[in-house]
């Protein structure tokens, strides 16, 4: 059990390990978003190797689109 706290409140995953891996688990595959770990921004092709650690802190923000 892993917890991560995003946008500023304290979540639990069984088997997250890389920032792809949690993407998936929250729905939002596919998804227009930007990510920063630990005050740092994580690039949209390091998702899949950046790792994950209990007590990460992360913002995560989806792109809606409209007029």
């Amino acid at each position: 059990m892993i917890t991560l706290h995003i946008n500023g409140e304290p979540r639990q995953f069984e088997q997250v390990t890389s920032v792809a891996e949690l993407i998936a688990a929250m729905g939002l595959t596919g998804k227009r978003i930007a990510l920063e770990r630990n005050g740092e921004i994580v690039p949209r092709s390091s998702f899949s190797s950046q790792p994950l650690t209990d007590g990460d802190k992360l913002e995560i923000v989806v792109a809606v689109g409209g007029g």
